[in-house]
């Protein structure tokens, strides 16, 4: 399965060698160089992973830029698997980078095998907490609906029933009376009820 991958670099070099070296890899390759266009292009679902420089033109090599944008990255509702990846980085911004919720941290020059596996072993990584945050959700909202479900009274249990086949039926009352086995009459007075 190829994956969408977005690249935001502000080296033209670099965001035309990385695009060239991966659009083998990933089914669809986007490259910026201007960090700000995230909010619009990494909304949920756009891209599977995001290649992030940590260092934009502003004079500054300390990654501040490149952690601003992993933090607004990592905020969106589901947000894509990221690597960072920098030429002026060390283990004390890689150990940031990570505690931000980076998959993983490259550095500048790269060796092209180990930025693929990087990339790929961090998409399936993503997809896998969120496919577990999906599991938990689920399961939380069935527990809930079961704890709500064994708080119902029986009375309010038959009426939700017969609701529930009145809806099946699109509102047919006939319909629904003979799904029940009651006749219309007697559903008329369940209902009044």
């Amino acid at each position: 399965m190829k994956d969408r991958l977005l690249i935001i670099d502000d080296n033209s070099a670099v965001r035309a060698t990385l695009r060239l070296l991966l659009s083998d890899e990933f089914e669809e390759v986007d490259a910026i160089e201007n960090p700000a266009m995230i909010a619009t292009l990494a909304s949920p679902g756009n891209y599977d992973a995001v290649l992030l420089d940590m260092n934009f033109d502003n004079g500054r090599l300390d990654c501040t830029d490149g952690l601003f944008w992993l933090e607004r990255l990592k905020s969106l509702p589901t947000p894509p698997a990221i690597v960072v990846i920098t030429a002026f980085g060390d283990v004390e911004i890689a150990v940031k980078a990570m505690k931000l919720g980076a998959e993983d941290f490259v550095t500048k020059p790269w060796d092209n095998d180990q930025l693929i596996e990087k990339l790929k072993k961090a998409i399936t990584k993503n997809r896998k907490q969120r496919q577990d945050k999906e599991a938990a959700r689920r399961a939380s909202q069935l527990e809930a609906a079961e704890s709500e479900r064994l708080r119902l009274t029986l009375d309010e249990v038959k009426m939700r029933h017969i609701h529930s086949v009145i809806d099946s039926c699109d509102g047919n009352l006939s319909a629904a009376a003979q799904q029940l086995g009651v006749n219309r009459q007697t559903l008329y007075n369940l209902l009044k009820k």
